[in-house]
């Protein structure tokens, strides 16, 4: 079915149509109340033939496919770093993006003072970038559970590797429906 306000010139076409139909209704039935009623219902049926059969462009093609599936014979993983952290190890082959959360305090989250935090975040950041050619780093929200799930939304993961204590690794499973492990 056609939408008639999916454009302007579309609009004004309706407008015109409604317009001419109300016209014609108000004549009839200016004659003779039944004639006029018949009128509405001849109306009423053509508007309705007339926005059924008009084409809507691009209706007929299908919908492109999108799948956030990994390719065949590509792993991706997720690695979430907390900052400080020196070294890591990432099985050879498979697509890496690191994110390092910028861990701040309840007291520094409730007052702003989280500069510090990012800064700390965004040096890991750099060191694991350097350390791993072909890696993507990057640094994430202050809660490492939503850097992840934002990470998780450009990245197509395939699992999660945590390298923080037991409480980030918690959370993160927790809101997480991939398989999250320790790193």
């Amino acid at each position: 079915m056609r939408n008639p306000l999916r454009s302007e010139a579309e609009a004004y076409r309706f407008l015109w149509v409604v317009i001419a139909g109300a016209a014609v209704i108000i004549a009839a039935a200016f004659i003779n109340t039944w004639l006029g009623v018949a009128v509405a219902v001849l109306v009423f049926v053509g508007l309705a033939w007339w926005l059924r059969q008009e084409p809507v462009p691009g209706a007929a093609d299908s919908a492109p496919v999108v799948t956030s599936e990994t390719p065949p014979g590509r792993h991706r993983i997720l690695v979430v770093a907390p900052p400080g952290t020196t070294n890591l190890a990432v099985p050879l082959g498979a697509e890496v993006l690191v994110v390092v959360p910028a861990l701040s305090s309840t007291r520094e989250a409730l007052t702003g003072a989280v500069d510090d935090r990012r800064h700390d975040a965004e040096a890991t950041a750099a060191a694991l970038g350097s350390g791993l050619p072909g890696a993507r780093v990057e640094v994430g929200a202050d809660d490492p559970a939503l850097a992840v799930e934002d990470a998780l939304r450009v990245f197509g993961a395939d699992e999660v590797l945590v390298l923080g204590d037991d409480g980030m690794f918690e959370a993160i499973r927790e809101r997480v429906a991939l398989p999250v492990s320790r790193a």
